[in-house]
């Protein structure tokens, strides 16, 4: 029996929210953290071939030399403040999409040995490269 244009309509509407709640809750993922107040999650790309791992953090607006980068039990944590650019202003939110105030990202390493590598910030990107230290091949 075919479908009247009211229910695939309402498919169709139903297909869009789930796919926005399945975005949102992609790029602002709230986790637990050692801070009493919520955080959120920056999103992450993880490259790795027989050299190298790379990790790519989007944090668009956070300042490069306020970004805390360490590692914490076979993970590497990005830690940060991404500051409301008119905090104390009197001008009124009209929309608020863009996550600001503490955040970290826990990111698993691989279980092989690393070497700190480079760190570069660009485009509101943070790419970490981590050297594997059991590669002997030309580098």
């Amino acid at each position: 029996m075919p479908r009247s244009p009211t229910d695939l309509m309402w498919g169709q509407a139903f297909d869009l929210i789930e796919q926005a709640e399945r975005m949102h809750r992609q790029f602002f993922r709230l986790t637990a953290s050692a801070r009493r107040h919520a955080v959120w999650e920056p999103p992450a790309d993880v490259f790795e071939d027989e050299r190298e791992v790379i990790i790519v953090v989007a944090l668009p607006g956070v300042a490069p030399e306020a970004i805390e980068v360490s590692t914490e039990s076979a993970a590497l944590v990005v830690r940060a403040e991404c500051p409301l650019p008119f905090a104390g202003s009197r001008r009124a939110v009209r929309r608020l999409e863009i996550p600001y105030g503490y955040f970290e990202r826990r990111i698993p390493l691989p279980d092989v040995r690393l070497e700190a590598g480079t760190r570069e910030s660009r485009d509101g990107l943070l790419i970490l490269k981590l050297r594997k230290s059991s590669y002997t091949g030309p580098w």
